[in-house]
């Protein structure tokens, strides 16, 4: 049986390093299931890889897009190895300025085509494997300016744990990658209506790094992974302090730079 892994946003950023890291990493996987919006990109990763990939063109915003996904799953009769929801999107702004459809999108992107995919898969995986999930730092504290973001990525973690839990049985195990800003292409479409937050830039990583850090977590079987000493501070920081302050603070930040 065919052994894959598959992995969704795989255009770029941490999905495309994800794809390269795991494609030197892993040698018993037979091909790769590249998921995203851009077929040539997806095609440009394929051609850096020396595994075989598929490539799926989906926009996740549409809720039907991932059934031509499900369908060769069946077809195949594959065995999932690894499954790495790595796509999704945010905006910054204030709430009632950000456009319905960005607000209704980042819902379904970083919540339902995550939770369908990862539903659809499970049936296909085999003991010792992994789901990765990307959430974020803005999963740990709500955040003024960044609400429907934080609040989906709180869903990724939130739930990521929890099934985490419910699939030990099955030796299947979950990780949810935390990340603080990272310098991809995100925060090009995050700043679509604001900007981000000027402190942001000291604390920036690297996706290869973050990727890496996640990739060694999901093995040791974590059910987080969190990058860097900045933003395992502010993990604690949000498990030891009232959240009340510190959400007026991330509101007055957000207020004094505009």
């Amino acid at each position: 049986m065919k052994r894959i892994v598959i992995i969704t946003g795989a255009t770029s950023g941490m999905g495309k390093e994800f794809a390269f890291l795991l494609d030197k990493k892993l040698n018993t996987i037979n091909e790769f299931w590249l998921i995203g919006r851009n077929t040539e990109k997806l095609k440009e990763v394929k051609k850096a890889m020396r595994t075989p990939c598929k490539i799926f063109e989906c926009d996740l915003n549409e809720r039907t897009e991932l059934k031509k996904v499900m369908k060769q799953l069946y077809h195949e009769q594959v065995q999932i190895k690894m499954l790495i929801n790595c796509a999704g999107y945010g905006m910054i702004g204030k709430f009632e300025d950000i456009s319905y459809n960005d607000n209704m999108g980042m819902i379904d992107v970083n919540c339902r085509a995550l939770t369908s995919l990862t539903y659809d898969c499970i049936p296909f995986m085999s003991k010792n494997s992994r789901i990765i999930n990307v959430a974020s730092s803005g999963a740990f504290l709500p955040q003024p300016y960044f609400a429907v973001y934080c609040a989906s990525k709180c869903y990724v973690l939130s739930f990521s744990r929890a099934l985490n839990a419910e699939l030990k049985d099955r030796d299947i195990y979950v990780t949810a990658v935390c990340p603080g800003p990272v310098d991809t292409a995100f925060f090009t479409k995050a700043e679509t209506y604001g900007k981000k937050l000027k402190l942001k830039k000291y604390v920036m990583a690297q996706p290869r790094d973050v990727v890496k850090k996640a990739v060694e977590d999901s093995i040791y079987k974590k059910q987080i992974s969190v990058y860097g000493l900045p933003i395992k501070a502010f993990n604690y920081a949000t498990k030891v302090m009232p959240h009340r302050p510190l959400i007026n603070l991330v509101y007055f930040l957000y207020k004094k730079q505009k």
